[in-house]
């Protein structure tokens, strides 16, 4: 008579064992979102995880800056504590274009670094003209900027951007500035390799000492408006952008474990679907 026996499969025995060989865990389904452009990679592979339009150029906004810092933070020999006295030329332009502004004081000493946050915190189209007017080339300041933006496209090419063009230091365009979500995202992963890159991006405020013009001192406050640094576990970064033609834009990064996901969106409607569709697109990229 041969005797029954029992047997208990646990849940690990079953993985371990591979009983349900051939059935594999199904892939999360590929989210729909409401930006016009997007693109999602692997930060540590390259692997694309998502793409809608991906390759169309569109406005870009104020994610041009951070092409406008990588130029800065590419320059032979840069000394970040160098001081840069603020003009009058900054402050009339960002009255002249409605410009978001860092609240530069005509006459105060900032450094290169304190310029930094104030262009990628605040998303200051002053910031952005005077390390454009610094780290640009010629005897005048139409040469210099004229020369800084050229190095952007310089290095868009290097970086085989090959469907973007700059024409500002800042995004407020001269009727050709354009970008795609991939190349974007090409860019903020280059820019990422950078130390001072990442801690800048990843700020959500800071509080920086400048000196005035009568060689005293004041305090500037600036506080970050990418608002995923807040409201998403791991986020790193990177710029948002807006503008009538560019609408609602972020270029995105975020890391958990060893895994960094970096991507773009362009052309959302408003802030709210910005950050849905955002947070849709890290949820997948980690879940791939």
């Amino acid at each position: 008579m041969r005797r029954a026996v029992t047997v208990t499969v646990t849940a690990s025995a079953v993985l371990a064992g591979g009983l349900f060989t051939g059935q594999a865990y199904a892939a999360p389904p590929t989210p729909s979102i409401t930006a016009q452009g997007g693109f999602v990679m692997n930060n540590g592979t390259g692997a694309t995880l998502f793409g809608k339009a991906a390759d169309t150029r569109r406005s870009t906004g104020s994610t041009t800056k951070i092409m406008t810092a990588k130029v800065v933070l590419a320059q032979r020999g840069l000394n970040l504590d160098a001081k840069v006295t603020v003009q009058k030329a900054y402050s009339d332009y960002i009255v002249s274009k409605n410009a978001s502004s860092a609240r530069l004081i005509v006459g105060d000493k900032v450094t290169v670094r304190q310029l930094l946050y104030g262009l990628m915190l605040p998303s200051g189209c002053d910031a952005a003209y005077a390390l454009a007017d610094k780290f640009g080339t010629g005897t005048t300041r139409d040469a210099r900027i004229k020369s800084f933006i050229g190095k952007m496209n310089t290095e868009a090419r290097n970086l085989g951007m090959r469907n973007t063009h700059f024409d500002s230091f800042d995004g407020i365009s001269n009727g050709s500035n354009y970008s795609t979500p991939r190349d974007l995202t090409k860019l903020a992963s280059s820019a990422m390799k950078n130390s001072t890159f990442r801690t800048v991006v990843k700020t959500k405020t800071t509080k920086q000492k400048v000196t005035t013009k009568t060689g005293g001192y004041r305090y500037m406050s600036w506080t970050n408006t990418n608002k995923l640094l807040s409201t998403y576990s791991g986020a790193i970064g990177v710029k948002t952008g807006s503008g009538p033609q560019a609408k609602y834009c972020l270029v995105f990064a975020a890391t958990r474990g060893s895994k960094t996901v970096i991507g773009t969106v362009l052309a959302s409607s408003n802030e709210t679907n910005r950050a849905n569709d955002v947070k849709k697109l890290l949820d997948y990229g980690f879940a791939r």
